[in-house]
């Protein structure tokens, strides 16, 4: 059984073996192995010229990423915590993500690391970052929710053309098991969200690892109520799947929606107004969004479950709606 994160490895290594041009680099990922172990071994196989050991200094990272990229290399750099996204934040949306429109040459890289709380590690270590990034033309933003879409968005990722923050979500990494064959080129491409589960009742738009979380509920919901809901797995953020959610909504006539960064500007907004501008006539309950409150992620185990959204939140709220 392969799980999540050997997914994940078994992606880098078996692009790095297709193709020469692909290295990675990252704090702690040569002799250490990184901090989840996902490139244990890659030094000793591939060699310190395509294993790179950084300073502590994501900017920089990045930065040079982005150089290597233009002269025709396919660098895939590691966020040892996704949070620490940030400090490269300036060379990401002002450089990256705007090369290919100032220049007409793109910058093939994939900027990966784990997100997401569920593992009290408290709130430097927790968050998730896609709304800091979606309002920036020029990056690609993927968030897999099964063993089988964290190799093959990631395959897809490294050989596209243009920047893609891709978010591994770290409560997955171990949990997740499913034979997956070693070798097998999986390939998932960028851009087209996956149904999740058929229904007729309620559709809930999610990713990631809220996946599970609405997976849970409509079972509880089809156990308990008799209603049957649709979840669409999105993939990859940018760019959105918009005609599956609309194909969806415009089924069900009932819109959840639901992910795990607060909700006050999250990526819920957009898809709300995606499905208020493209299938309001089809709605027979109000769009309604579950989320993490509006806090840093605590550190203590029961505030990190007030925080985060929860089964029994998806369940009555989706109850709410379905009773319309």
């Amino acid at each position: 059984m392969t799980t999540y994160l050997e997914a994940i490895r078994q992606a880098i290594r078996e692009e790095m073996e297709a193709d020469p041009d692909v290295f990675i680099m990252g704090e702690d990922i040569g002799a250490y192995g990184g901090a989840f172990k996902i490139t244990e071994g890659f030094l000793a196989e591939f060699g310190a010229d395509r294993v790179i050991d950084t300073p502590i200094s994501e900017a920089a990272i990045v930065g040079a990423a982005v150089g290597a990229a233009q002269m025709g290399l396919k660098p895939v750099c590691e966020m040892q915590f996704i949070d620490f996204i940030a400090p490269a934040f300036n060379v990401i949306v002002n450089f990256a993500a705007k090369v290919r429109y100032r220049t007409g040459a793109g910058a093939g890289l994939v900027i990966r690391g784990p997100c997401g709380a569920g593992v009290r590690a408290g709130p430097f270590h927790s968050q998730n970052v896609e709304a800091y990034f979606a309002n920036v033309p020029g990056l690609k933003m993927v968030a897999p929710a099964t063993v089988r879409d964290a190799k093959g968005l990631l395959k897809a990722a490294i050989r596209d053309p243009d920047p893609v923050l891709f978010f591994e979500h770290k409560y997955l990494y171990r949990r997740l098991r499913t034979e997956l064959e070693l070798g097998n080129d999986v390939l998932t491409p960028l851009g087209k969200a996956r149904t999740h589960r058929e229904g007729v009742d309620l559709t809930i738009v999610t990713f990631g690892a809220m996946v599970h979380v609405a997976q849970e509920a409509a079972e509880r919901l089809a156990d308990e109520d008799g209603a049957e809901v649709e979840i669409i797995d999105l993939r990859t953020l940018q760019p959105l799947d918009e005609a599956t959610i609309l194909g969806s909504v415009r089924k069900t006539g009932r819109l959840l929606v639901l992910h795990e960064a607060p909700r006050f500007g999250g990526f819920g907004g957009e898809l709300t107004a995606l499905v208020c501008e493209g299938a309001f006539e089809w709605l027979d309950a109000p769009i309604r969004r579950v989320a993490a409150l509006d806090t840093p992620v605590p550190y203590a185990a029961p505030l990190e479950e007030a925080h985060l959204p929860q089964v029994t939140d998806v369940v009555s709220t989706a109850r709410t709606q379905l009773n319309y």
